[in-house]
């Protein structure tokens, strides 16, 4: 495991994408930043001018630009691989968008999470919003599933929506009590993944509705954020705990600890050759060279 500074301690490294351009993307969610770690390990870093916007999730689009959720000052931000950033504001005031995934239909999907409401925006700006059909749910992270619908983690209603393109809502009711879902990522197996912060585990659930939960050894290590990996394995960050979590294929679990103290790994992401990045709010972005592991 290899250790990288990108920022200062409290700039808050939070969300982490791979780029089309073979750059390493990240959001500074304290400092108002998005940053870019290069092939080449140099660190560049652009400001939006907004310090206070809070970039959270960070994404590759489909125009060939990172698109970011700004969920402090309500926008979905848009950067150039040149460093141009753009903003669209979200129509709902106080919606405070936070999830974001590319689509199968060119556009954006996010969540907002003040709001019950996921959004939907263009590659163009053009906003449109369809309500959930709960109050309080909290929705989070969101990820394109292998069936053409959107899936988001409905944290505070310990349950998971299908949101089709047309805006149709389904949600499916998790198990487990007080599971808080957030991250969620679609797997190899043509299932969509999910890690409970609050439940400490991490589940599976197919297109139709059926759950299947793996309990961490830890039940207390607050699972954040999940990605899949071209091999199969599922990768996740601790962030209670300061660990990279893994989940084989045969259900094995196991995690990596990150050295040192106050590690806060929040997003994670797994790059085409299999390596993984996740950012850390201390400063830093951890990389794992998955063969060694």
């Amino acid at each position: 495991m290899e250790l990288i500074d990108v920022a200062e301690a409290g700039a808050g490294p939070y969300g982490v994408a791979v780029g089309p351009d073979g750059g390493v993307w990240f959001t500074l969610v304290h400092g108002g930043e998005i940053g870019r770690l290069a092939p080449g390990g140099t660190v560049e870093r652009f400001g939006l001018g907004a310090p206070e916007c809070g970039p959270a999730v960070i994404v590759a689009g489909p125009d060939g630009a990172m698109w970011f959720s700004r969920m402090r000052d309500h926008r979905i931000g848009r950067i150039a691989v040149d460093g141009t950033a753009t903003s669209f504001a979200v129509p709902t005031e106080n919606a405070g968008p936070y999830g974001l995934a590319a689509g199968p239909d060119g556009a954006l999907w996010f969540t907002e999470l003040n709001a019950d409401r996921i959004g939907r925006i263009t590659v163009d700006g053009e906003v449109t919003e369809h309500p959930l059909p709960l109050d309080g749910a909290f929705p989070s992270l969101i990820a394109a599933g292998p069936d053409g619908a959107l899936w988001c983690t409905l944290n505070q209603a310990d349950a998971v929506a299908r949101v089709g393109t047309d805006g149709a809502v389904t949600v499916h009711r998790l198990p487990t009590g007080g599971t808080a879902p957030v991250g969620i990522t679609a797997g190899a197996d043509g299932a969509l993944w999910y890690v409970g912060i609050g439940g400490g585990l991490v589940g599976r659930i197919t297109a139709d509705g059926e759950v299947t939960e793996h309990p961490l050894a830890d039940r207390a290590a607050k699972p954040h954020a999940i990605a899949a990996g071209p091999d199969g394995r599922l990768w996740f960050t601790e962030w209670g705990a300061g660990r990279i979590g893994v989940l084989t294929p045969g259900g094995h679990l196991d995690g990596y600890p990150l050295p040192g103290a106050g590690a806060e790994p929040h997003g994670i992401a797994v790059a085409p050759d299999g390596t993984v990045y996740a950012a850390l709010e201390r400063g830093q972005l951890a990389r794992l060279d998955t063969r060694d592991y």
